[in-house]
């Protein structure tokens, strides 16, 4: 009985390696944040070691992603990730889109929620350990975003709208 089972369990782990999806390589920056955000050195190095895998249309896979079922489990993460805040297309969206989401960054930052603990496990992705400081760095560049656009737009433009359910709901 033990041997039919590790016998299925072997056959299902070498089938699952056959199942296609596709991988976050696009590297499509037509609306990245850079075009119309400034970043200075400093602050996109910290986003290319800690951010970009996961927030970005472009992400720089570990030989082990080849490895079914973590290279599933990887693509999945990104792709949520990629869902809450994509550096890629962050111009695409309205105003108030983007001022919510430079602060929602200074919030995750600063309650040391990003980078997610899951992506540094083992001593994986080392480089996306932020310290104290780089955490600073990102907040203070958040937050002098955040006043630019203030300082640029009309209040009301960068406020997010409650979205009011329609009568049937």
């Amino acid at each position: 009985m033990i041997k039919k089972i590790s016998i299925a369990i072997l056959v299902l782990l070498v089938a699952i390696q056959f199942i296609p999806y596709e991988k976050n390589l696009s590297d499509d920056n037509t609306y990245h944040i850079s075009k119309s955000y400034n970043i200075p050195d400093n602050v996109n190095m910290i986003l290319k070691n800690a951010c970009n895998d996961c927030h970005t249309n472009l992400t720089r896979y570990p030989w082990y992603s080849n490895v079914e079922p973590i290279g599933l489990f990887l693509n999945n993460h990104v792709t949520d990730g990629k869902g809450h805040l994509n550096f890629s297309e962050f111009i695409n969206r309205p105003l108030a889109y983007q001022n919510h989401k430079l602060e929602e960054t200074i919030e995750m930052v600063e309650e040391k929620e990003m980078p997610l603990p899951s992506y540094t496990y083992f001593g994986l992705h080392a480089e996306a350990n932020i310290t104290d400081e780089e955490r600073e760095i990102l907040i203070d560049w958040a937050k002098e975003q955040m006043a630019m656009l203030k300082a640029t737009y009309p209040a009301d433009s960068l406020i997010m709208r409650r979205r009011t359910p329609s009568p049937s709901e």
